[in-house]
């Protein structure tokens, strides 16, 4: 197993717990990002990283059922997939074109999905009123990588505004701010 695939699973692994945790009738809860439910949150990691780059890959990830009906398969379902494109060598080196750049899965996998995949484990928390907690390697990693990102971030319009939060705040407060969460 590759560094990037014990990343990865101990990444997918936070989000699974909690997306199994969440009890039926908190589906519907409000959740960070404004607008969204904490199905939504499900919703958009599962419609979205088959759609953003693996398309591009040539990389065929099974159907699962609908976030709408069952939104813990239907996160399984790509979770296990894309597990499986990471732990599989020639797949994971398995190089593509996307908007002018060549990517390999494992890479593109690490870079788009696994920090997506921590900051909405916390957007389903806060959500669904479940432990917050995030490994704290991890969101140093995000924190530190992100940060020296803030003007091209903004633009891009995926993130709000940063939100202020003392000096001595710890990482995770810290990453959430800069994304425009209010921890």
């Amino acid at each position: 197993m590759s560094e990037i695939s014990k990343r990865y699973q101990k990444v997918s692994e936070q989000f699974t717990r909690r997306v199994r945790a969440v009890p039926d009738e908190a589906w519907d809860n409000p959740a960070p990002p404004e607008g969204w439910v904490a199905r939504d949150v499900v919703r958009h990691l599962v419609e979205w990283v088959p759609g953003f780059f693996l398309s591009f890959a040539g990389l065929e990830l099974p159907t699962g059922p609908s976030v709408d009906d069952d939104p813990v398969a239907a996160w399984k379902v790509l979770d296990d997939a894309l597990q499986a494109a990471l732990d599989d060598p020639d797949v994971a080196a398995r190089e593509f074109e996307m908007r002018g750049s060549t990517y390999r899965i494992d890479q593109a996998i690490d870079m788009f999905c696994t920090g997506d995949i921590i900051v909405h484990t916390w957007d389903l928390a806060r959500a669904t009123g479940l432990d917050e907690t995030l490994d704290p390697d991890e969101v140093h990693t995000l924190f530190v990588g992100m940060e020296p990102m803030d003007e091209m971030l903004r633009q891009s319009g995926q993130y709000g505004p940063r939100v202020e939060v003392p000096d001595d705040a710890d990482v995770q407060t810290k990453l959430m701010a800069f994304i425009g969460r209010t921890p």
